[in-house]
């Protein structure tokens, strides 16, 4: 599938959100055929005539403008990540999308001290694609008893038994971690590790197909994780990332509430994962 056919649906989905009445046009009481916004009223709200609007949702535009891509965002009411999401499949030469994400085969040793240093707290450094390139032994507690193996966090989400059971939210999680590869997707639409990921969740998870068809997009840098951990019951663990360029890697690190049953919860963790692990971080 090529970008312009990803972007026709992506167009297609967020249009489908919209009513006339939230964008100030008149419905007058005519039974509407489509859900949302026809062709036309979009085209109107967004400046561009009817006949381009089309071409773009038929994956026939090409060399969209800025000054575009910016009214259809206004007229589609799209947010930051959402934007983006929309440059990248409209302007992949700009965007840097179709190349590899380029991901180191070690750990950089900046991140590996820094991962050391916070031996307290469960950190992970993640490829653009969600596979684990590291973790210390308290992330491993937390998310990955069972594996021996450095993961893909995304695929643990879908086809893990005991990583679904492990969220509380997981309905939530799982729509945050497909926005957030719907993302990658875009930007490295080239990349055989991508497409490798997304058709093997298409074909394997039926909740995962119904999400992708849904076009959600969303940087998820920051979430709250709800989780029920069979050791120490429940957990809220605040989820941040640090984002490198060169190589591209996503530093994960989570965090409690200071003085709350989360933070006696995971000191215990840390104790128990303390008498069966060393303090080293695991690499691939």
């Amino acid at each position: 599938m090529g970008l312009m056919d990803e972007l026709g649906k992506f167009l297609k989905s967020r249009r489908a959100r919209l009513h006339p009445a939230d964008c100030g046009l008149g419905c007058y009481g005519e039974r509407r055929r489509v859900p949302g916004l026809r062709r036309e009223e979009l085209a109107q709200l967004a400046g561009v005539s009817v006949s381009y609007y089309a071409r773009l949702e038929q994956g026939l535009g090409q060399n969209v403008s800025d000054a575009v891509l910016d009214s259809l965002a206004r007229a589609l009411r799209l947010d930051e990540a959402e934007h983006t999401h929309l440059v990248a499949l409209a302007r992949p030469r700009r965007s840097a999308a179709g190349r590899a994400p380029r991901v180191a085969r070690q750990l950089p040793a900046g991140l590996r001290r820094l991962m050391t240093m916070m031996g307290d707290v469960p950190v992970m450094v993640l490829s653009p694609t969600a596979d684990v390139i590291a973790w210390n032994p308290l992330a491993h507690a937390v998310f990955g008893r069972h594996h021996e193996v450095l993961p893909n966090m995304t695929r643990l989400i879908f086809l893990d038994p005991q990583t679904r059971a492990l969220f509380t939210n997981w309905e939530v999680k799982a729509r945050s971690v497909v926005a957030h590869l719907r993302m990658v997707a875009a930007r490295f639409p080239a990349d055989g590790g991508v497409r490798a990921l997304v058709g093997e969740l298409l074909a394997s998870s039926a909740e995962f197909a119904a999400l992708w068809e849904d076009h959600s997009v969303a940087n998820c840098d920051s979430f709250t994780n709800v989780l029920h951990h069979p050791q120490v019951g429940e957990l809220t663990l605040f989820q941040e990332v640090l984002r490198t360029e060169e190589p591209e890697l996503m530093l994960v690190a989570f965090t409690v509430e200071p003085n709350s049953p989360s933070e006696t919860a995971l000191r215990l963790l840390g104790t128990l994962a303390a008498e069966h692990a060393d303090r080293r971080v695991t690499v691939s």
